[in-house]
């Protein structure tokens, strides 16, 4: 048992750069001797979790498979709604009940179950049926995965806050990504390589996602963490709801939530790059590989970047990557009036430049949220923006859907008006004070 032990320190020492095992900062003592174990375990649990988000991307690999099982357009529409907007809302009725467990890591490993089985229901509808029934099983699937991770995200940074110390969170969630990136490039490198085995790719890439999760929440219940506070858990829909008078006092609150909802297009736009390409010869069914490849390459490749931006002005990112964003859809436009969508280069190109985008608006509308509000609000216009963007998302959702039936360029048209219009909404907001601002 002290050897095991030993290991265990020896291995978080070199990955958070601790000298001091016993050193901590903002957790109890009792918390602090189990850190270098906890640490562990949130870096595989969370990588685990990451690398399945990867594996089942509604944006890509499940809107390649609806179209390849001949499901409908306007339902490929809806993945990344519901995803999106059922991540997002459920958060407003469970949260009290989540923050009135004494250990919340019971919610987040019982979420990654539920992840686990919708990614299986997908599979399952992968497997069994196509068309209309393929999709709309599938839908379902992404609905119980959805709520699943709403649930998840709320316990988890409780969770860590507690188990973790505050100088080595980010290192924590950092390696997860890092390493679970490379899973999902070792995917899209599978994709590649194996091309005409797509088919059996995804299906296999679903079975490790559904895996994975029920890996992660097994990993996240051996986490040893202590009994907290119950109190504190007030009905975050009644304050959302109640608040909403801000919306109408702070002009500016008002302008920021319109520049992210507009700028939702970034993320709404991917599956329709599929759809446009796969009614041109289906080359979009044979480069998914280089998609996944081009999507996860943004995320690697603009993070810092983005983030640097942020540090002097996070108004300033919001408005660039509403321009790229829109950009990048033209471009799309641009290539399928060429006759280029059929080309294996053209859609991961123009993916590449969305998800550029869309790795920004994350990054700055976080980012300007933070800023532009003191600790005693920041809250409040949390929930305000999160309940207002989760219902935007689902009736964009609805939106893509009707504009789906005149076609996938008409579609990707309005989001690259979306995305413009963000940018100019964008435009009016404070400017908050940057590092290079005096």
């Amino acid at each position: 048992m002290s050897s095991r032990r030993d290991a265990v320190t020896m291995a978080y020492e070199a990955l958070a750069g601790e000298d001091d095992g016993r050193s901590c900062r903002d957790i109890p003592e009792s918390a602090c001797r189990e850190q270098p174990g906890n640490f562990l375990r949130h870096a595989a649990a969370l990588g685990l979790n990451k690398a399945a988000d990867g594996l089942s991307d509604p944006k890509l690999v499940l809107s390649w498979l609806m179209t390849h099982l001949g499901a409908p357009a306007a339902l490929v529409g809806l993945l990344v709604p519901i995803r999106e907007a059922g991540s997002l809302l459920p958060q407003l009725f469970t949260a009290a009940r989540i923050r009135g467990m004494p250990r919340r890591k019971w919610a987040w490993a019982g979420a990654a179950l539920g992840q686990g089985a919708g990614a299986a229901i997908i599979l399952a509808a992968a497997l069994a049926l196509e068309g209309l029934a393929a999709g709309l099983v599938i839908l379902a699937g992404l609905a119980v995965l959805a709520l699943s991770r709403s649930v998840a995200s709320v316990a988890y940074k409780d969770v860590l806050g507690k188990t973790v110390d505050k100088g080595r969170r980010g290192t924590v969630t950092g390696l997860a990504s890092s390493w679970s990136a490379l899973v999902v490039i070792a995917f899209a490198l599978t994709l590649i390589a194996f091309a005409e085995a797509r088919a059996p790719v995804v299906l296999g890439a679903l079975a490790l996602a559904a895996a994975a999760w029920v890996l992660a929440g097994t990993v996240f219940a051996g986490l040893t963490e202590e009994a907290g506070a119950q109190e504190g858990g007030a009905n975050a829909l009644g304050d959302a709801l109640a608040n909403l008078r801000y919306l109408r006092e702070d002009a500016q609150l008002a302008r920021f939530v319109a520049a992210r909802g507009l700028l939702t297009a970034t993320a709404l736009a991917p599956p329709w790059l599929v759809v446009l390409a796969a009614g041109e010869g289906g080359a979009a069914l044979e480069g998914l590989g280089a998609m996944v490849l081009a999507s996860a390459l943004a995320a690697l490749l603009s993070g810092y970047v983005w983030g640097r931006l942020a540090d002097r002005s996070s108004r300033r990112v919001l408005i660039w990557t509403g321009l790229s964003g829109a950009a990048g859809m033209v471009l799309t436009l641009v290539f399928w009036a060429l006759g280029l969508a059929g080309t294996l280069w053209a859609m991961p190109l123009a993916l590449f430049a969305i998800m550029v985008a869309h790795q920004g608006v994350r990054l700055g509308r976080s980012t300007y949220l933070v800023d532009m509000v003191g600790t005693d609000l920041r809250a409040v216009y949390t929930a305000i923006a999160n309940t207002v963007i989760g219902v935007l998302l689902l009736a964009s959702g609805l939106f893509g859907a009707i504009a789906g039936l005149f076609g996938a360029a008409v579609t990707l048209g309005l989001f690259a008006a979306m995305a413009l219009g963000g940018a100019i909404v964008a435009a009016g907001l404070k400017e908050l004070g940057g590092r290079d601002d005096a």
